[in-house]
């Protein structure tokens, strides 16, 4: 089950060859899995956005430049004649599917804190 196609992911991104196409669809597929885990009765719009951001998270920028910082991530530095490379990815990590705080919010799970105190509901 997926929750988006290929073209839904190229819309407002970028096209994508065969190779690039073939992943994205599989991607697309695990995607829905992490979808449900968190929120199976989300929204289809909501899932199919969802799922796109994490498929093109994935894919990235196709390897268009190297001193550019991965989709998702925060923070980033880049060095010259010492080659050297610094990523921070926040909620993941790069090859990895995962949902973003945004992303959470958007499926109805997140940043939810609640208590519950067994002694009340005994006294009731």
């Amino acid at each position: 089950m997926k929750y988006a196609s290929v073209s839904d992911v190229e819309a407002g991104f970028r096209q994508l060859d065969e190779g690039e196409s073939a992943r994205c669809d599989a991607l697309l597929e695990e995607a829905a899995v992490v979808i449900d885990a968190f929120n199976e009765a989300a929204a289809e719009e909501r899932k199919k956005l969802v799922s796109c951001r994490m498929v093109r998270r994935q894919l990235d920028t196709g390897g268009q430049s190297a001193a550019m910082f991965p989709m998702g991530a925060s923070q980033g530095s880049a060095s010259a004649m010492g080659y050297a490379q610094t990523w921070t990815v926040t909620g993941g990590s790069v090859g990895e599917l995962y949902l973003s705080k945004l992303e959470k919010q958007l499926l109805g799970v997140g940043n939810r804190i609640g208590t519950v105190s067994p002694l009340e509901v005994m006294t009731q």
